[in-house]
């Protein structure tokens, strides 16, 4: 009997144990690497065991032989060290195999590099004793060589394929960590020894092309590289702190952005009047939000849209994130007086038809903008305020003339961006009464059509979805995001209160909800009824608070 006739005899085998036991049929992607330190390598290779993930205060442990008395005593011991409880997984050894590949692949360039350290030092002492501008030359030589290469290239790759959004690598008080961000989570993916991670900035830096022996202050860069045939850039920002200095790198993969207004997630009344809106000759449209809330996706979005022959389409950014074929993309430099006040006085110059402000950050830039809008050009950029409405009255306070503004501005969206439910192990839940009936009174007012175009009949009942955790998801039941809308169309009713009430955001708001727009909130809650998002997503990026409301009514 060959070993796959046994693997397949122990999978029948254990599917036949029915619910008794969890399954692992298939390795997940990628394993965090402080997971897959928590077991050295050859206790792994000896019990054939593995921990491949963590969710709260649970280890998720893949096991060739799920009844191995000496392993899971091993695996108490592991428990008792992390304050963690234990669950078990079975596997086929195939499955193993490809777990097992984490160890070699992370850990041996994890451990090359350690070993190679202290050679490499010395060597770069001695050079450098005996001729600074050499030592430095060959600093940079090793560092390019040197089995640290690879360990930056394995943190690299994993990120690229876990779909992280940004890198850290941070000095902690006796090692550097890795985190990966993940739809807006921070997750921890490795740890190193703390000597090893100057020489890991190092080769970042020499990457993007930054100074290597300025440590005293923050630089910024870029760099490419190529990943499965697609060319993927990212932004490097150094930060000195506590202990040494800390990397971020953002990863920009243009290809990973959406192309359609409809991708977007804009539905509805939402997704019409922005169209009208982009289209128009022109005027200004400003998107509100936190940093990290997607504006800038969204605003790539709608460029690309309007992205063809007949338009000269210029951008001013800091910095650009995104190269897009037949956009003039411009970078500012504050440091040399190139600002964007500075910048759009000159793109005014270039005969522009669309103008994209990365950011209105003074009086004197939104000034520039609001007459670019009035001299026909449409005009998009972003502002920092916590609503649609907020960005009126914030231009008002930069000095901006009501009646300027009234006359120029189109329209404003505010955008957030919430979490996904995992579609593979998706779930319909019950939940409280008195949320389900807090939700039904916030969307009661929304009328018929703006519900079709959504997808959802009240009539039917309200539907809550989650999810419960697989291995696509890595346990946490959500992936990928989706953003949720608030698009108020500056009308002859609200230009009117620019004008006589200089922006009342009470007045305005009253307008905005006799117009019938969806509110960012009830967008939310749409999504949620749509199947799209959780309560606990919607709750964590607007003002709404079912949790809260479900307690004080227990």
């Amino acid at each position: 009997m060959t070993p796959k006739d046994d693997d397949v005899k122990k999978e029948e085998a254990v599917a036949a144990e029915g619910l008794r036991q969890n399954i692992l049929r298939e390795a997940p992607k990628t394993v965090a690497g402080s997971l897959v330190n928590m077991l050295p390598k050859e206790v792994a290779e000896k019990y054939s065991m593995m921990v491949f993930d963590k969710v709260g205060d649970v280890l998720k442990v893949a096991m060739a032989d799920p009844e191995d008395a000496q392993a899971l005593n091993t695996l108490n011991f592991v428990a008792e060290k992390e304050r963690a409880r234990i669950e078990t997984y079975a596997v086929s050894q195939k499955v193993f195999a490809d777990l097992f590949a984490f160890y070699n692949e992370t850990n041996e360039a994890l451990k090359e590099a350690v070993d190679s350290f202290e050679d490499e030092k010395d060597q770069l002492a001695i050079e450098d004793s005996n001729n600074d501008s050499l030592g430095k030359k060959k600093e940079a030589e090793v560092l390019k060589d040197a089995p640290v290469t690879k360990l930056v290239e394995v943190i690299i790759s994993h990120a690229v394929e876990g779909k992280a959004s940004d890198i850290h690598i941070e000095p902690m008080d006796k090692d550097y960590r890795v985190r990966f961000r993940v739809d807006g989570v921070l997750h921890v993916s490795l740890i190193f020894p703390i000597e090893i991670g100057p020489v890991v900035i190092s080769r970042i830096k020499i990457l993007a092309n930054l100074k290597i022996d300025e440590k005293r202050k923050p630089q910024d860069g870029r760099f490419r590289l190529n990943f499965n045939k697609k060319d993927i850039d990212f932004r490097v920002s150094s930060l000195p702190v506590v202990g040494g200095e800390k990397i971020v790198m953002r990863i920009l993969d243009k290809d990973s952005g959406t192309s359609s207004i409809e991708n977007l997630g804009l539905v509805g009344m939402a997704k019409h009047d922005i169209s009208v809106a982009i289209h128009e000759t022109y005027g200004m449209i400003l998107m509100t939000g936190p940093t990290g809330s997607g504006k800038s996706t969204t605003l790539y979005t709608l460029l690309k849209i309007l992205n063809n022959e007949e338009r000269n389409i210029i951008t001013l950014e800091d910095p650009v994130e995104y190269f897009i074929e037949g956009l003039n993309q411009s970078q500012i430099k504050p440091e040399i007086g190139y600002t964007f006040a500075s910048g759009l006085r000159t793109v005014l110059r270039q005969d522009p038809n669309v103008i994209m402000v990365g950011e209105i950050r003074d009086a004197e830039t939104a000034e520039l903008a609001v007459h670019a809008a009035l001299t026909g050009h449409l005009m998009f950029s972003t502002l920092h305020t916590n609503t649609a409405i907020g960005a009126i009255p914030r231009l008002i306070d930069m000095k901006i003339e009501p009646f300027l503004l009234s006359s120029s501005l189109r329209m404003v969206i505010a955008q957030r961006l919430v979490r996904r439910i995992c579609e593979k192990c998706k779930k319909e839940i019950t939940v409280s009464p008195v949320v389900s009936g807090g939700i039904a009174e916030k969307i009661k007012n929304i009328n018929e059509k703006e519900l079709e175009s959504y997808g959802i009949k009240l009539e039917d009942g309200l539907k809550f979805y989650h999810g419960d955790g697989c291995d696509a998801c890595n346990g946490t039941g959500l992936k990928g995001r989706v953003a949720i809308y608030e698009a108020v169309p500056v009308t002859e009713e609200i230009r009117n209160i620019i004008i006589e009430k200089r922006g009342s955001e009470e007045l305005i708001k009253k307008e905005r909800d006799r117009m019938g727009v969806i509110t960012i909130e009830q967008d939310g809650i749409l999504k949620i009824i749509q199947g799209l998002t959780t309560i606990e997503e919607v709750e964590r990026v607007t003002e709404c608070n079912f949790t809260t409301l479900t307690e004080e009514n227990d």
